[in-house]
């Protein structure tokens, strides 16, 4: 296969080694303190392959590593890029991932993970969730699970405890209102709807957990390709919803890592 060809070598090109290593005898010397000497290497340069630049250390600035999104991208780029990073970091995630970018990821990386419903990519999907904060994904409709899907795979490869509850639609609130105690026990709730976008407003109106509600790009014509739905769920009447881009479930996820992230640390 000719994805084989790509040359792995993990050295970062544009690493200053004479400048890391000042930054290390500064810490020998007791010059500087561990947290200056982290917030400097928060900013290590990065890794120029010419038709991308892979940020090695955004897992030290942001809490988790670069995410590869796969639309547009060649077969073999995404190969390349995703396989440097899981040689570098235990977990890596691929978003917007078709079948021929999976092939080719695997000829370089066998171990990684395809979930199509996602159509995510995983190298090193964690065993136990780095967080105890639970995530609660929910759905209003079938039509939605892609977005919902993503969001699930997405949260769970970031660290955080999942449960998901779909189908739960404004059309039949009953289903909804029999999972109560789900919201209730829940750290940060995902709404994904598509048509009008009243699900995340119900739920905002049934709990004091944090809603991130995504809109789908489901439904007929006025519906304007989920731009319906990102209006109505910005204007819902209630309180404590953020709203992310239509379909972004990875967004969702990563916006409830941050929550649950800064849960752990005020706790502390």
């Amino acid at each position: 296969m000719p994805f084989r060809s790509v040359n792995l070598d993990l050295k970062v090109k544009k690493l200053d080694q004479q400048k890391l290593k000042d930054l290390l005898n500064r810490l020998a010397q007791r010059e500087i303190s561990v947290d200056g000497a982290l917030a400097e290497l928060k900013n290590l340069p990065y890794q120029d392959l010419g038709f991308a630049k892979i940020d090695y250390h955004r897992s030290l600035r942001c809490g988790f590593p670069e995410v590869v999104f796969c639309a547009g991208k060649k077969p073999a780029q995404v190969a390349e890029i995703f396989c440097r990073l899981a040689g570098v970091h235990q977990t890596v995630l691929g978003t917007r991932a078709g079948k021929r970018a999976y092939l080719a990821v695997r000829e370089l990386c066998p171990e990684v993970e395809y979930y199509p419903a996602a159509r995510c990519l995983v190298h090193g999907m964690p065993e136990k969730p780095a967080f105890s904060g639970r995530v609660l994904i929910v759905s209003a409709g079938t039509a939605d699970l892609p977005v919902a899907e993503e969001a699930a795979v997405c949260a769970r490869a970031m660290g955080n405890p999942v449960e998901t509850l779909f189908d739960v639609g404004v059309a039949g609130l009953h289903r909804l209102l029999d999972h109560r105690d789900s919201l209730q026990e829940a750290a940060v709730i995902i709404v994904a709807a598509g048509m009008e976008g009243a699900l995340p407003g119900v739920v905002g109106g049934l709990t004091d957990r944090p809603v991130i509600a995504v809109p789908t790009s489901v439904g007929y014509g006025v519906s304007f390709g989920g731009l319906a739905a990102l209006l109505g769920m910005l204007n819902s009447c209630a309180a404590g919803i953020g709203v992310v881009n239509i379909d972004n479930g990875f967004g969702a996820a990563a916006l409830a890592t941050a929550i649950n992230r800064s849960i752990r640390q005020f706790s502390q």
